[in-house]
């Protein structure tokens, strides 16, 4: 996903939704453009304050059916133009998240979890809002520390409490944005968080969602490129629209 405060865009992101194949599934194709075998699933993009003030009615001509908008970074930033962005989706008829881009270096996952959902990171079970989703990937500040300086043990610790303060809060587990390469780098591979954690998952220029991050076997959004015909991060949702709004509602 994209950071607000300095003008470069670093990505890497992925989810998943680890329960039964009935459950939600996603599968997917990662391609410059919407990828042809992808047909039927629902389109999706995700923006923050790079995007400013979107043209939702645009995007939804384009095909857009959910976004995901950043609220908040670590435990004091929240994207100025969130309001516009996560109003404006609803108002012109897209299913919208929030989403927050961890620093774990920073302060506690609690800490951050509490800032996230009090800046925009709820859920109501209304069929238009999607799970809160916590963006974790490489340090996109200091590249010597690309964990952050965590231990393995202690980032998997770390993402747990984000996790149990997001699900005390709105109810919810978050869905976890993140890569294979920087999960099984990060937190040595942990599977402790797939059977209760949808992934997202982001993988660009590629035929497929490839390797999952170690624990998952099913991706429920794929990021599939950076750009496209939509503002800001492509994905696919693994699933049909009714499937989509199923997950919304939390059911």
């Amino acid at each position: 996903m994209a950071r607000d405060r300095t003008p470069s865009r670093h990505r890497g992101r992925g989810r998943v939704l680890a329960a039964s194949v009935a459950a939600l599934t996603l599968a997917g194709t990662a391609l410059a453009e919407f990828p042809a075998s992808a047909a039927g699933k629902p389109k999706g993009h995700d923006v923050s304050s790079h995007q400013k003030n979107v043209d939702w009615q645009k995007a939804k001509s384009k095909g857009a059916r959910f976004v995901y908008v950043k609220a908040t970074e670590s435990h004091s930033y929240r994207n100025p133009y969130f309001d516009q962005q996560y109003s404006g989706a609803r108002d012109a008829g897209l299913i919208r998240g929030a989403y927050h881009f961890a620093l774990p270096d920073k302060s506690s996952g609690k800490t951050q979890a509490a800032h996230f959902v009090r800046n925009g990171g709820g859920w109501s079970a209304d069929g238009w809002t999607l799970p809160p989703a916590l963006d974790i990937e490489y340090n996109p500040y200091d590249r010597k520390h690309k964990c952050y300086g965590l231990k393995k043990a202690r980032m998997v610790s770390w993402i747990k409490s984000f996790s149990n303060e997001v699900k005390r809060l709105t109810g919810r587990r978050p869905v976890i944005y993140t890569t294979a390469h920087w999960w099984n780098t990060c937190t040595g591979g942990s599977g402790a968080f797939a059977s209760n954690h949808a992934l997202w998952v982001a993988r660009y220029n590629a035929a497929d969602a490839g390797a999952l991050p170690a624990g998952w076997g099913y991706w429920t959004i794929w990021q599939y490129d950076n750009g496209g015909s939509l503002p800001g991060d492509q994905n696919l949702f693994n699933g049909s629209l009714a499937q989509l709004k199923k997950f919304a509602r939390g059911s």
